[in-house]
């Protein structure tokens, strides 16, 4: 069976990720035939709107395949990965800027290149099971996929929290913090998908939506702005010595567990995006800058040693937090001149 199924149904075309044993992870191949088909159906008259989902109970995609990244990376080959991340944007900012409505149904783990794929779309759908992430400061990696830009335009400080700490997002989370735009129970999507594909209009979706679960982050969204407002991560680390309450120990476990120069970089983004116009371009862009720099010049390979191939969970960081100077930072997010992302 191929790992993705594109097809025609009534007047939808539809995007389904079926790889289900390895949590819908997303591979390069599979990003190349999302892009091909969403080309086809731009033009195309019998097709009125898109739905992207997933088979399998445990995730609708569970972040990039990096697997391939990884060996390549160790043997001196970045350029493997930086073709991957590069192709994968320029997806990403096609869904985003797409001309029809696309619909995504977001179920289980939707974590990092999941949400590059189904996180930029004008309708998006969570159910109950969602837990959607940016987890890749625990990798050595930066929030990527357009996802820092979401992070941006989140509530108060909630991106740096997120962004920070990797902390995983329940479907209430989910919407207050604009990862998702409507709450349906997951056992109405045969449904919904039906109608949708059978009208091609989007009149089923507010029919099916229904009150969200509670927000447990809007819950404690003035803590998080305090603990999370401050301009350097030493302040925000510092801050996060002294503050009492679960929220505060988990989120000091994390950046104690996470690199500190992917969250120093992050935090960066996050600033610099807010600054400027903070579309899904120029987030794009600023993240490929990382990308292109990540394996050679980062802590991506030996995250992903730790995190994924060994999983002994103990990476040796490349610097330590009061190694990570503005001008590491800067260096990391500089322009690549003729490299720069073409979008």
């Amino acid at each position: 069976m191929s790992d993705i199924d594109i097809r025609r149904e009534g007047r939808a075309g539809r995007i389904t990720l079926t790889r289900p044993e390895a949590l819908n992870a997303l591979s390069y191949a599979m990003c190349l035939r999302a892009e091909a088909a969403l080309d086809a159906w731009r033009d195309d008259p019998e097709v009125a709107l898109v739905l992207i989902d997933a088979t399998g109970d445990k995730a609708f995609c569970a972040g990039g395949d990096i697997a391939e990244i990884y060996r390549s990376g160790i043997a001196g080959d970045y350029d493997t990965g930086r073709r991957f991340w590069r192709d994968e944007y320029r997806m990403n900012a096609g869904i985003a800027d797409y001309p029809k409505p696309v619909v995504s149904f977001l179920h289980g783990f939707v974590m990092g290149g999941g949400v590059g794929l189904g996180g930029h779309c004008g309708h998006r759908i969570v159910g109950e099971s969602a837990q959607i992430a940016m987890p890749e400061c625990g990798i050595g990696f930066v929030p990527d996929v357009g996802g820092s830009a979401l992070l941006a335009r989140a509530p108060g400080r909630l991106g740096e929290y997120l962004g920070l700490t990797a902390a995983r997002m329940g479907p209430g989370d989910a919407l207050h913090a604009g990862f998702a735009d409507l709450f349906v129970p997951q056992a109405a999507w045969p449904a919904l998908k039906a109608r949708l594909a059978e009208t091609g209009t989007l009149s089923a979706l507010e029919e099916a939506a229904e009150t969200p679960p509670a927000s447990p982050l809007a819950a404690a969204q003035a803590q998080i702005d305090t603990l999370f407002g401050k301009a350097t991560l030493a302040a925000i680390v510092a801050g996060l010595e002294g503050a009492t309450g679960d929220l505060a120990g988990q989120a000091r476990k994390a950046l104690a567990r996470n690199s500190p120069l992917a969250m120093a970089v992050t935090l960066e983004m996050l600033t610099r995006l807010r600054a400027g116009d903070g579309d899904i371009r120029s987030a794009l862009r600023q993240e490929y800058r990382v990308s292109h720099r990540v394996a050679e010049q980062g802590d991506f390979l030996e995250g992903i040693r730790a995190q994924i191939i060994d999983k002994d969970r103990s990476p040796v960081w490349r610097y330590r937090l009061e190694e990570v100077t503005p001008e590491r930072v800067a260096a990391m997010l500089a322009p690549l001149g003729e490299d720069e992302l073409a979008l």
